[in-house]
């Protein structure tokens, strides 16, 4: 098991969006795939999540979030191979954890907790919660925005992590994203 959870070697830039539900991440996370022409990881938890909820009825549960850790690792390890520029990631590891920290009393998985903190990327793009919240089968924290978007920013400060913070609508996200990322490109080749 451990070996699904380990990032593999890239030769990419590798970013990460990263906070709270329903802050604009998959939407950015395509748009910069197709800025760069390049490839976005989904976030894998929600096509499970939605499957475990159309089939069993039932939200996430913490036996949950390691199948889903390793189906995101899995993704990502693939689809960095598609790419010598930039692997947009829609989610990680850490997110994951953050999210059992803060559902399940602190708590997180010793081996996802161990691979959120070891794998690592270029940067992380923090979306900050000034776009409006949208109601699915799987969002369900519409009140604790602000105490969520303060889990992803501790984490991110606890675990030495770079960040940007992205505010504002969805053409100054792309454009602030896209400043850190031609840098960081230029600096990778």
């Amino acid at each position: 098991m451990e070996k699904q959870l380990k990032q593999e070697p890239a030769s990419c830039v590798k970013v990460v969006l990263f906070g709270p539900e329903s802050t604009g991440k998959t939407t950015l996370s395509r748009h910069l795939a197709r800025y760069y022409n390049s490839v976005w990881v989904p976030e894998y938890a929600r096509e499970y999540l939605q499957n475990v909820w159309n089939n069993e009825r039932r939200t996430c549960e913490p036996k949950d979030l390691v199948p889903i850790a390793i189906g995101q690792m899995a993704l990502e390890n693939e689809l960095a191979k598609k790419t010598d520029s930039v692997l947009i990631c829609d989610t990680d590891l850490l997110e994951t954890k953050v999210y059992s920290e803060a559902y399940y009393s602190g708590t997180c998985d010793p081996i996802l907790d161990k691979y959120a903190i070891e794998n690592t990327y270029d940067l992380y793009f923090l979306t900050y919660i000034d776009v409006p919240w949208e109601a699915d089968d799987l969002r369900d924290k519409p009140n604790e925005r602000e105490r969520m978007f303060k889990a992803f920013e501790d984490a991110l400060k606890k675990y030495n992590r770079p960040y940007v913070l992205l505010k504002g609508n969805k053409k100054e996200r792309l454009e602030e994203a896209v400043k850190h990322i031609d840098k960081l490109i230029k600096e990778h080749h």
